[in-house]
């Protein structure tokens, strides 16, 4: 595929992603996450004075860049847009290696079956090590688990032998409460922001919805520069 019909391709796959975060927003909020009212979108650069954004345990992906810009994304493993954005993510994470900050929070939907459980996963991963490995292999798997009303839990523990975890210490952290309640932690961060569905991303401090992959680039681009 030539560059120019690449670009073509991952543009239409990021402004398909965000078409679909609005669906899943309108889902959340009938499923009773939050209120309407209380999770209108915050003003552009006012997002970190109304709830926490990065947190001290808040996981990243790759080398830490130089802190001149921090993209943070808002997550759930079996959203579908979540999966449409997560190549374009992989491929600015490649260009922009050592100069941004790429952050993940967890934001599971209250109607999707298995988000907690596979955030919990994921989480249980994370205390060995392996975060990063556990949420490749989380998107690269979607279409095997989600969207299923019955818990895939054992899908997940395989995922975690196959990455050679120690399948006590995974099962002990996935039994934990306090593993839970790492990734609800991140979720009522979300909600204190104005995070309404997933996929939702913040650059600096700032909501943001990019309609291309250009756009996306130009503005991770500004920050570093900036």
């Amino acid at each position: 595929m030539t560059p120019v019909k690449r670009n073509a391709v991952i543009s239409a796959v990021v402004v398909a992603a965000f078409g679909v975060a609005v669906v899943v927003a309108s889902l959340t909020l009938g499923a009773g996450a939050t209120d309407p009212a209380d999770a209108a979108e915050p003003a552009a650069g006012a997002a970190s004075a109304i709830g926490p954004l990065v947190r001290a345990d808040s996981h990243r992906l790759g080398q830490a860049g130089t802190g001149k810009a921090v993209l943070v994304e808002f997550l759930d493993f079996e959203c579908e847009a979540c999966r449409a954005a997560y190549p374009v993510v992989e491929d600015l994470r490649t260009k922009y290696a050592g100069k941004v900050d790429f952050v993940v929070r967890y934001f599971p939907i209250p109607s999707h079956a298995n988000a907690v459980n596979a955030a919990v996963a994921v989480e249980a991963a994370a205390q060995q090590g392996q975060f990063e490995a556990m949420y490749k292999r989380m998107y690269d798997t979607q279409d095997q688990w989600s969207e299923q009303q019955d818990s895939k839990a054992s899908v997940f523990r395989s995922f975690a032998q196959d990455l050679g975890l120690d399948m006590a210490a995974y099962d002990q952290a996935v039994a934990d409460p306090a593993t839970a309640a790492r990734v609800e932690k991140d979720r009522q961060d979300g909600l204190a922001l104005g995070v309404q569905g997933t996929p939702t991303f913040f650059l600096n401090g700032s909501q943001f919805k990019p309609a291309s992959v250009q756009e996306f680039e130009a503005q991770l681009a500004a920050a570093v520069n900036g």
